[in-house]
């Protein structure tokens, strides 16, 4: 089967750097399937997983809190703000962040639009990441 490059990179490394038959991305305007071929783009990413297969069957699933990807036919790099294997992510660990992503937001009330839609991102990943957390 047809494969493309995929390259995985967090602030601190690159988590993951090779040949894939297709990943599903969280977009923000939904998940995202790429395959070899791709058209040329590059997206805004939420907060929410990652999903690789290889060899027709689903590899690696990374829980990112956001970031973006550019898209070639032949390569798709995602700059992640944050990426955790799933089987990592830790439910008292997400739960916290649910709790302080709320009382940013809350904090944010009266401030301008641009630093309360920051705060609300931050929640929608927060509670992503929960979600992925209990269902790991």
């Amino acid at each position: 089967m047809a494969t493309f490059d995929l390259e995985l990179v967090s602030p601190e490394r690159l988590l993951l750097s090779r040949p894939v038959e297709m990943a599903v991305i969280p977009a923000y305007e939904g998940e995202m399937g790429v395959l070899p071929g791709h058209s040329p783009m590059i997206v805004a990413l939420r907060g929410g997983v990652i999903r690789v297969t290889e060899g027709g069957r689903e590899t690696e699933s990374l829980f990112i809190m956001g970031g973006f990807a550019e898209i070639t036919p032949t390569r798709m790099t995602v700059l992640a703000d944050e990426a955790t294997p799933l089987a990592s992510l830790s439910r008292a660990a997400a739960a916290q962040r649910v709790t302080e992503a709320e009382a940013a937001l809350a904090a944010a009330a009266g401030d301008a639009p641009e630093i309360r839609d920051r705060a609300a991102d931050r929640l929608q990943a927060a509670r992503a990441m929960q979600d992925a957390a209990q269902a790991a």
